[in-house]
């Protein structure tokens, strides 16, 4: 009984197709953290470099609609008027802003996990509405983690946002000593810079969060002895089914076989177990017992194809032997004596 519960320990690495089907379902590492910091971080980069373009857009938006000629003001018409050409251009302004933010977000995911689409993850599931599931994740080590970064992310920004004061307050605090246009610019300029700062500060959190996601990924894609076990039979079938084909497959190589023996010149046998025919060029057929030779052959040499270097020499052999053993029948000579054909330790079956 202990060994069968402990074979349910998933103490084994997830195997490629139990990864596959995971992300078949829509589960692999995911970082909120990182996808989060680099939207605000290609936000504040996109301020940095259109900040001109939309502090002179916004200055001609507020021109237009607050330098009015004086029959504008009596035609209600010209409302609606100021408003779409108000926003027509505000949507030009920040336009490049939008689009880089958009370019984060998609792209942001191929930092972990890659880009991913599954009907499956929007499939209901009754263990995310079931009450006793929720009261677990609310007292889980990962729920316990999402508290401890939520805490994070407060002192971390709360405290860029400390060093920040502390660093620019002499800068800050001269703005109202300046002309109006140098002080609005100066002002924008330390606007972003200060949102450039916050965004590069919550690579804090990514930081330790990646690691702690692929972690949680790959702790609950681990896998039992038994599950292993089964994937294999679900996917290389059961084991009397495998049986079945190798028996087809060694009946198929079998009648191949045969069907090259009346063309050999000489059978090598086990002689229960092994039989191999070899080629060379003679008009008769004999057969020699070689036990060892049989079983290397048989080994190391697919049907239709030359034998191995190394048998070289056990081969010429019986093939001298053969061809005594013929002249012998012809009335030739004396019957040879077999001989011990040698086969290399590194060739023997």
């Amino acid at each position: 009984m202990a060994d069968n519960d402990s074979s349910q320990e998933k103490t084994e690495e997830p195997t490629p197709r139990r990864l596959e089907k995971a992300r078949e379902d829509g589960q692999i590492p995911r970082s909120k953290e990182l996808s989060t910091s680099l939207i605000l971080i290609a936000g504040a980069l996109s301020l940095w470099v259109f900040g001109g373009v939309l502090f002179n857009a916004a200055q001609k938006i507020f021109d237009f609609n607050f330098a009015l000629q004086r029959f504008h003001i009596f035609d209600t018409n010209q409302m609606e008027i100021h408003l779409a050409a108000s926003m027509l251009q505000a949507m030009i302004a920040i336009s490049p802003v939008m689009i880089l933010l958009v370019v984060a977000a998609i792209f942001g995911p191929l930092a972990l996990g890659g880009w991913m689409f599954s009907g499956k993850s929007l499939l209901p599931k009754l263990d995310r509405i079931s009450p006793i599931a929720g009261f677990k994740r609310m007292f889980s080590i990962k729920s316990l983690v999402e508290l401890l970064k939520g805490w994070a992310k407060i002192f971390v920004v709360v405290g860029t946002i400390l060093a920040l004061f502390f660093s620019l307050k002499d800068t800050v605090f001269v703005l109202n000593q300046e002309p109006h246009r140098q002080a609005i610019f100066h002002a924008t300029d330390l606007v972003m810079t200060g949102a450039l700062a916050l965004a590069l500060c919550t690579l804090l959190i990514s930081i330790i969060d990646v690691p702690f996601q692929i972690y949680e990924f790959t702790k609950k894609m681990k896998m039992s002895l038994q599950e292993i076990k089964d994937e294999s039979k679900d996917t290389e079938g059961k084991p009397e089914v495998k049986q079945r084909i190798r028996q087809l497959q060694y009946e198929m190589s079998q009648r191949r076989m045969m069907g090259d023996v009346p063309d050999a010149d000489v059978i090598i046998t086990n002689p229960t177990h092994y039989a191999v025919a070899l080629k060379y060029h003679s008009d008769d057929m004999h057969i020699v017992e070689a036990p060892t030779l049989a079983r290397s052959v048989y080994a190391f040499t697919k049907i239709g194809k030359e034998i191995p270097e190394g048998l070289y020499v056990a081969i010429a052999q019986v093939l001298a032997y053969v061809y005594q053993l013929d002249q012998f029948f012809k009335g030739r000579g004396e019957r040879p004596k077999q001989p011990v054909f040698p086969v290399p330790p590194d060739l023997q079956a």
